[in-house]
Formats: C-alpha cells, structure tokens, sequence
C-alpha cells in the first residue's frame, strides 16, 4: 500500500512539474513585436471587421483608405464618405473608443483623392502623483492621425496609390516640462489588380492587393533618447467574386499581414543585464526605420519558424442580395506566442442609393480575450445617390 502510494505521489508530482515546465516554456515562447502607436493597427470599420479584418483585395468601397487605397480609382461612385465608431475593449472599460471618417473624390475615369482622419481616446485616466493627494489628477489620453492619398489607374485593371500620414500621440500622466506629445510621419504604398476570368459558366472577379502601410519616422515619448517603431505593416489579399444569379452574389477573401518591426533581442543564457541592455540599444533601439523594415524579415530569434509565426491571416466571405442587404463571417489568426489574438467575425450590412450602415462583430476564440464582443459600426454616404436625390 506505502509503494502505491509513493507511486501515485510521484506521478502526480511528475505531472505538476511538466505542466509547470510547459508554462515556463510558454511564457519564454511568448515575443510579440513591439510598437509604438497601437491604435494604427485596429481595423475601423464595420465590413472588414465582419470578414475576419480582410479588406486588401475587396471590392471597392469607401473605407478602402485603410485597407487599400489603391482600390479607389475602381469605385463605381463619383465620391463618397463614411464614419466608423468602433467602442473598444470593452470588456475591460468603458470609455475606450475610435472613431474614424474617411472619404474618397474620383478625378475623372482614371484617378482618385482620399482621406481619413481617425481618433483613438483612452478615456479618462486618474493619476495619484503625490502621497497626500495633491498631485493627483485626470488626464484623457488619446492617438490621432490624419492622411490623405491619390490613386491612379495605369490599365483597365490595374491601379496604384501612395499616402502620406501625420500621427500624433498623447499618452502623458502628467503636464510636466519633461513629458510632450510624440508626432511622426509615414508614407503608405499600395497597388490593385482587378480582372474577370470565367469558371465554368459564370463570370467572376478576381482582385489581388497589396499595402505597405506606415514606412515612416520613429516616435519618440517624453524626449527619452530611445525612440520606438510605428507599425509599419506589409498586407497582402486576394478574393474572389462569384456571381450565383442576377441578384446573389459571393465572395471569399483572404489576406495575410505582417509587422515590418524589428524583434527585441532575447537575453541569452549567461548575460548580465547591463550586457543585454547594451545589446538591445545596438541591435533595436539605434536601428532607423528604414533598415528595421528589412531587419524585421530576419530577426526573430527562433529562426524562421518565429517569422512565420509574426505573420497573421484571416479568411472571410460575404454575401449579397440585389445589392441592398449583406451578410459576412470570417476568422482572424494571429500566433500564441506574438498576441494570440484569435477570433471568429459576424457582420451585416444594408445598403439604399443614398446611404449604407454596416455592423461587424467579434467572437474571441482565445480564452479571456478583452477583445471578445467587439462592435463596429458603420455608416457611409454615396454623394452621387445625394445628388440624384436633390435633382428630383
């Protein structure tokens, strides 16, 4: 009986120590890629977020700003704006939020002028800076951008951008001399394919995209010396339109995105801390945006399995009756060790001549995801239906 005992004690205490070595192994696995301005990467509205976030390679609309502002110049409408309200994490707080107008003019058949300015609010925020009270304060912290692109189609089924972007961040506790807002500037360069090809007795849309987005300065906070990364961020999507009769149509699509970030050093076994230190400074922090670009694609200190890993997908589908009513799923992919960010999209939307809303949802797969019930809503105007209405 004491040796079945013994055994059973040992076991169990074999089984606690894998776990427990299976959790540190996690926790040492766990590196996802730093930046700075995390607000640049939330998709804002409601269609793509229905759709898993895909948005590189869909049809045109009116957000395409974010997702490919290439796309543009394949608009059906002469021109056309849309707010986006998206409350976020709202499983932790309440007060966090973005919101974000973009729009679009066509100049003449072949070209197109966008813009978006979006605003990311951190809500109110209580700061206890002195031991008796006298220091404490409310700040409302908040991110904003504003940018604007032109497009150009150089064939009937080809077409490119470029944009240029402002950002701005303001995460201070405190109004001292020492603490100011960061700024920075990036560039986004973006380009289309949209063609008709035949599948057996039907003729679909096939549209290829790709944007690289926010290739800029480094942000700096509160005059430290070590500047941060924007998240400068490679995006590349397909989709495919499948017309089932007069009325109905469907299309799947598919993106894949990844940081162009450096990866912050790990510290080796044996090193001190002021050797890594050194290290991290040399090998990240004094590295320019430009060469992080390409440092990012080779960086990963667990070889090419982790760069693999840095690169998210989603896969979504959308489908559309008369024009007038949508109904979109999709999943989102990101790695356990870079985010974990994992989740399942529903979404609708309703369309007439004048006007359009839309409405995304997220469901998390990943247990305890602050991201899980997410809303974004969506609603955009067709300023050649407002015209045609006041002609009447």
């Amino acid at each position: 009986m004491n040796s079945r005992l013994r055994i059973s004690i040992l076991s169990a205490l074999t089984l606690i120590c894998l776990c427990a070595e299976a959790q540190d192994d996690k926790l040492q696995q766990f590196n996802p890629v730093e930046h700075a301005v995390i607000s640049q990467t939330i998709a804002p509205d409601a269609r793509a977020a229905g759709m898993g976030d895909v948005g590189a390679a869909t049809d045109p609309d009116v957000t395409s700003q974010f997702w490919n502002p290439a796309k543009y110049p394949f608009c059906i409408s002469r021109a056309g704006v849309s707010l986006n309200y998206t409350p976020w994490l709202r499983q932790l707080v309440s007060d966090i939020d973005l919101a974000y107008v973009t729009g679009y003019y066509r100049i003449g058949d072949y070209s197109a002028v966008s813009g978006s300015i979006r605003y990311f609010s951190l809500g109110e925020v209580f700061t206890d800076v002195g031991s008796d009270g006298e220091g404490d304060m409310s700040v409302k912290p908040y991110e904003m951008s504003m940018d604007v692109a032109y497009s150009l189609m150089l064939s009937e089924k080809f077409s490119i951008a470029a944009a240029i972007r402002w950002i701005y961040s303001d995460l201070r506790y405190d109004y001292s001399e020492d603490s100011s807002p960061a700024s920075a500037f990036a560039a986004d360069l973006a380009m289309y394919y949209n063609n008709y090809l035949n599948i057996g007795s039907r003729e679909c849309q096939l549209g290829l995209g790709m944007n690289i987005s926010n290739i800029g300065s480094k942000i700096t906070y509160y005059g430290d010396d070590r500047s941060q990364f924007i998240p400068a961020n490679l995006r590349i999507g397909a989709a495919l339109m499948v017309p089932i009769d007069e009325y109905n149509r469907f299309t799947i699509a598919a993106d894949a995105n990844k940081l162009l970030v450096p990866t912050v050093p790990k510290q080796m076994e044996g090193e001190s801390a002021s050797d890594y230190q050194d290290r991290v400074i040399r090998e990240y922090s004094d590295v320019g945006s430009i060469s992080g670009i390409f440092k990012s694609f080779g960086d990963a200190p667990g070889g090419f399995k982790e760069e693999l890993e840095e690169i998210q997908w989603s896969v979504g589908a959308e489908y559309v009756y008369h024009d007038q009513f949508s109904l979109r799923a999709g999943y989102h992919h990101e790695s356990e060790s870079k985010g974990n960010r994992k989740y399942f999209t529903l979404g609708g939307g309703f369309r007439m001549n004048v006007f359009s809303l839309d409405v995304g949802y997220v469901i998390s797969t990943a247990q305890s995801n602050p991201l899980d019930q997410t809303l974004r809503f969506s609603l955009a105007f067709d300023m050649d239906g407002i015209k045609d209405l006041f002609r009447r």
